[in-house]
């Protein structure tokens, strides 16, 4: 069954383009004009992704990311101008997977989907990771992307759990934010220093409210490695 993706934008020549080289690559796609109408439209069918548009009317895309994060941990590539640089970084903080600059290739944003959705899918990381992993009071479930303190399951985006994988599947290894780039996506990707952060602040953020304060620390000057997991750190 083909891979369901929603293409949300206000310019119906970006839906057209978009739409005729996902479904040439072999996806099935919807596309909705702006926020509320994606909204409708997920409400009605879940899509496998989402690529969504940051700057359009009555509902812009981060308030759609926002609300769906509140309830879905669909996987989101954002379309962004050169000058919403912020935007992109606050989408991320979001919790969007990824983003793509306008104007865009539509194999790359082809090739965007595809990375994102084969870490959702049966193919693992590059990192070789058991069954079920753990440290402390965190758990992991590499094959359920189920991540968990003390048996409470959280909700995270596919990055979060991505990168929370990698830095568990070697614990004492501090890994710099081009080593995790690479882990999760390849050499020469696309993405910035301050993605990872972002990912990172909001892997601490949701650990936090539930008493994981050490979950990832931070080496200065070098990068992020698995903390202690025990609850300690606030």
């Amino acid at each position: 069954m083909s891979q369901r993706i929603l293409i949300v934008d206000d310019d119906p020549h970006i839906r057209q383009l978009l739409v005729f080289a996902l479904e040439k690559a072999g996806f099935a796609t919807r596309d909705a004009e702006d926020g509320e109408a994606a909204l409708a439209a997920i409400a009605n069918a879940a899509p496998d992704l989402v690529v969504l548009d940051i700057n359009m009317p009555r509902m812009n895309g981060l308030e759609v990311c926002r609300r769906l994060r509140g309830e879905s941990d669909v996987p989101i590539l954002f379309l962004s101008s050169r000058d919403e640089e912020i935007d992109r970084v606050l989408g991320i903080e979001l919790g969007a997977d990824d983003y793509v600059v306008k104007p865009f290739s539509p194999r790359e944003v082809t090739a965007r989907i595809s990375a994102i959705l084969r870490r959702t899918g049966s193919q693992s990381m590059k990192v070789e990771t058991p069954l079920a992993m753990g440290r402390g009071r965190l758990g992991l479930d590499p094959d359920g992307w189920i991540a968990s303190w003390d048996g409470q399951e959280l909700t995270l985006t596919v990055t979060e759990f991505s990168i929370l994988r990698a830095l568990a599947a070697a614990p004492s290894k501090v890994f710099s934010r081009d080593a995790i780039i690479d882990r999760l996506r390849g050499p020469g990707f696309a993405i910035t220093d301050r993605t990872v952060d972002s990912h990172v602040r909001n892997l601490r953020g949701k650990f936090a409210q539930v008493g994981g304060h050490d979950v990832i620390e931070t080496r200065a000057g070098v990068g992020y490695r698995l903390g202690a997991c025990q609850g300690g750190g606030a």
